[in-house]
């Protein structure tokens, strides 16, 4: 199954795909796309951003543009809906769907969401929706699928809100958690503490300390870390720069700071880890 939607450049590329295919750089072509991948029938796994992922099936996953993924030719199990900025810009649309930021977090750990025997026959229903939609050509057909698009994040972001710790929390205060996570992104290599993040928001540190019990097990400080060490990791595996190059990119003063900063979140040293890890690829 290969669906793909794809007018003038500024209407944008939508595909409903199962992988089944030899390539799947070739059958998109080349161009920044978010992906929702549902392990529909069976565990999946595939490459993300140079790591080896399981997807357990009826789990779905939510990648942005900035994470790279690697699919096996002929990959079975699998149902994706892909898309690029062009078709539907998760920035400028945010009002709509609000997913900027929490569905969709940059290069960050992509987001994951488990469906249960409901939201199985719903998702099930709505990806049935969409091959109707691919195959009816008509001038609004763009619109159609746009608001099938629409549909299935805002689903997937009730979802996702089930996963925080107080489901109640007051969507202004699970909007100031998006905020920051965008500043994160944004600013990870300049800004590592709490306190820089909580000056931009204008809010006290200890206020987003207290959102952030609310939201999950992770402490803001955690999310900064978080971000600095994945592409740290990342930049050792997929780059050919030095562990001081990369110290300095991610803005760190001497190496050695971030050396011990490295050992202290991933538990060895920046060396050992892109040489035993390039080892098991």
């Amino acid at each position: 199954m290969n669906f793909r939607y794809s007018k003038r450049p500024e209407q944008g590329n939508l595909v409903l795909t199962d992988f089944n295919c030899a390539s799947f750089e070739n059958r998109l072509g080349t161009g920044d796309f978010y992906k929702v991948i549902w392990a529909k029938d069976n565990e999946v796994s595939l490459g993300i951003d140079g790591y080896s992922v399981a997807l357990e099936k009826n789990q779905v996953l939510f990648c942005t543009p900035f994470n790279m993924i690697q699919v096996e030719p002929f990959l079975k199990g699998a149902s994706s809906i892909i898309f690029d900025r062009e078709f539907y810009c998760i920035r400028d649309h945010d009002h709509e769907v609000s997913c900027n930021g929490f569905l969709f977090l940059g290069s960050s750990a992509p987001a994951v969401v488990e469906l249960t025997e409901k939201e199985i026959k719903s998702f099930e229903l709505l990806f049935m929706f969409f091959e109707e939609e691919f195959e009816t050509k008509d001038h609004i057909q763009g619109e159609m699928l746009r608001v099938l698009l629409k549909r299935l994040l805002i689903k997937s972001v009730r979802l996702l809100k089930k996963t925080i710790i107080d489901p109640t929390m007051e969507q202004s205060k699970v909007d100031i958690i998006r905020q920051f996570n965008l500043l994160v992104e944004a600013n990870f290599r300049e800004k590592h503490k709490v306190s820089e993040y909580a000056e931009l928001l204008n809010k006290s540190p200890k206020t987003i300390s207290n959102l952030f019990t609310k939201y999950n097990n992770k402490t803001p400080l955690q999310v900064i870390n978080d971000r600095i060490i994945l592409e740290a990791k990342k930049l050792l595996l997929l780059s050919e720069k030095s562990s001081k190059e990369i110290a300095f990119e991610l803005g760190f003063n001497e190496a050695s700071h971030f050396s011990k900063f490295f050992k202290n979140q991933a538990g060895v040293s920046p060396i050992h880890f892109k040489k035993n890890t390039l080892n098991i690829y």
